[in-house]
């Protein structure tokens, strides 16, 4: 196993959630009720949380003297490896959740898994990040449910945003060459174990939100290698102003 796959592996971990994070944080002062409003932002600062010490890991193990600082604010669109489906727009609310949801089960599935991780640093993130992870699913599965076996117009609008966002979802779970290298390190799971078990639990809430799986559809979009949709770069120009206008700066 080599110290790059490591890093990569750990950004892809990394910059997922600190995309995911800043997404919702978007939501702050603008979700449908005070509640959620909360529930966002303490999601949000989860991910945030889980996206530092991940950083910090990668900029130990790549040796450049990049903090965690500086991997977040300092690289381009094209370095970060987060997935595809993280850096979505979060149009309504009911698109947010679908998006949430999808990640919430992958993420789970993932950091579950990583638990038992080879790595010892890496299992112990993971253990922490478990236990956010399950109030996440919890929090975007429950929501799913009340708006798919909703009303006709909040089932027609999560519906929407399933077939829109699922494309993005085979990225989740199709491994390329840094995965296979982690997984037969003992580092990383393999996907083809976690895609079944995602399936499930994925399968079981459509059903009791009265969700139709949309069927297989191909993207372009590989985010895990630095290839992302064009909305990846607007989010980074917003996230990234402050640390590159004042570089330096210390509060």
């Amino acid at each position: 196993m080599t110290s790059s796959a490591t890093f990569h592996y750990l950004l892809r971990l990394a910059d997922t959630s600190l995309v995911l994070g800043q997404r919702l944080g978007e939501w702050v002062g603008h979700a449908p009720a005070l509640e959620e409003d909360l529930a966002l932002a303490n999601i949000a600062l989860d991910l945030l949380g889980q996206a530092r010490l991940l950083l910090s890991y990668a900029g130990e193990i790549e040796g450049h003297g990049r903090d965690e600082d500086a991997l977040a604010f300092l690289r381009d669109a094209a370095e970060f490896c987060n997935v595809s489906l993280a850096e979505q727009p979060n149009g309504d609310f009911g698109r947010t959740i679908v998006r949430q949801f999808l990640l919430d089960a992958w993420q789970l599935e993932l950091y579950e898994a990583l638990s038992g991780s080879t790595d010892a640093r890496l299992a112990g993130i993971a253990a922490k990040a478990v236990k956010e992870t399950r109030y996440h699913l919890r929090f975007s599965a429950g929501w799913l449910v009340r708006l798919g076996d909703g009303t006709a117009e909040s089932h027609a609008r999560v519906a929407a945003a399933l077939d829109e966002l699922w494309r993005f979802t085979d990225e989740l779970l199709t491994p390329d060459a840094v995965d296979q290298e982690m997984a037969a390190a003992g580092v990383a799971p393999s996907l083809a174990g976690l895609r079944l078990r995602w399936e499930e639990r994925v399968g079981a809430v459509l059903e009791e939100a009265t969700l139709k799986r949309p069927a297989a559809a191909s993207y372009l979009w590989h985010g895990k290698r630095g290839v992302h949709t064009e909305h990846l770069g607007h989010m980074l120009a917003e996230m990234q102003h402050l640390p590159r206008t004042f570089p330096g700066v210390t509060w």
